[in-house]
């Protein structure tokens, strides 16, 4: 398959100079290939946000290089880096505007990356394409486009989020727990969600979950890290018949 992202000897470090100073990447290599979708699993402290945080631009890394299709962005930042990566966030309340509107949310995400101006109005177009689209998931949330993104659940705008972080087909999707704050059910319904969008526009994902089994049923590679450092690159063939309590011996060195 064609690489997608790569990051070469990428490292990060906080508090650096001080008696705190630690290392949250080390040398991260990784080949990221077209279509992958990568489940992370790690203790706190492992780098997986921070090695999210890095690909999206949130900070500068301290070395190597990032590379998206062969060219390197690590001199873009986050704001650039929005343009072809889309984000879901633990928190449903991040990412959307709660006093605006789910048509005006998705309008935003869809101008996502151009050069525009905030404009609360939705084109008509849009209206249709977002009723249409909303209609599919069976939710009910073709009826709501009017209604303030912050009146709905946990699940409905964690829903809207997804949908809004995908809408353009980025480059890189990057999810950050994005179902951990939602009850089983639900996080249930946004993983088979995010599992169909995924698969359906071969979108490259990093996936964040501390859920082992999810970690296993999701995805076509897993990454276990440690200390900022990758420790298993696990593909499919061997994904395939590993058990969570063996996933979680990988983890914990057993």
């Amino acid at each position: 398959m064609t690489s997608k992202l790569q990051l070469k000897a990428v490292s990060k470090g906080f508090k650096r100079h001080t008696p705190d100073a630690f290392t949250a990447l080390d040398q991260i290599n990784l080949d990221i290939a077209d279509g992958d979708f990568i489940t992370l699993v790690g203790g706190n402290g492992a780098g997986k946000s921070t090695l999210l945080n890095s690909i999206a631009g949130h900070f500068p890394i301290d070395s190597g290089d990032i590379y998206l299709d062969g060219e390197s962005i690590s001199h873009l930042d986050e704001e650039e880096r929005a343009a072809f990566v889309g984000r879901v966030f633990q928190n449903p309340a991040m990412g959307t505007a709660p006093r605006m509107t789910v048509a005006e949310n998705l309008a935003l995400a869809k101008r996502r990356g151009h050069k525009r101006r905030l404009r609360r109005s939705v084109k008509e177009d849009d209206r249709q394409e977002f009723a249409e689209m909303l209609s599919r998931l069976n939710l009910g949330l073709e009826d709501r486009l009017d209604t303030e993104i912050g009146s709905l659940s946990g699940g409905q705008r964690q829903t809207i989020s997804l949908l809004m972080a995908t809408i353009n087909r980025p480059e890189i999707l990057l999810l950050d727990e994005h179902t951990a704050a939602l009850d089983p059910k639900t996080s249930k319904l946004i993983l088979e969600l995010t599992n169909q969008i995924v698969r359906n526009d071969k979108l490259s994902t990093l996936m964040i979950t501390h859920n082992l089994q999810d970690a296993i049923d999701y995805g076509n590679r897993i990454l276990v890290l440690s200390h900022g450092s990758i420790l298993y690159d696990i593909k499919q063939e061997d994904k395939a018949n590993l058990t969570a309590i063996q996933l979680y011996q990988l983890m914990e060195g057993v």
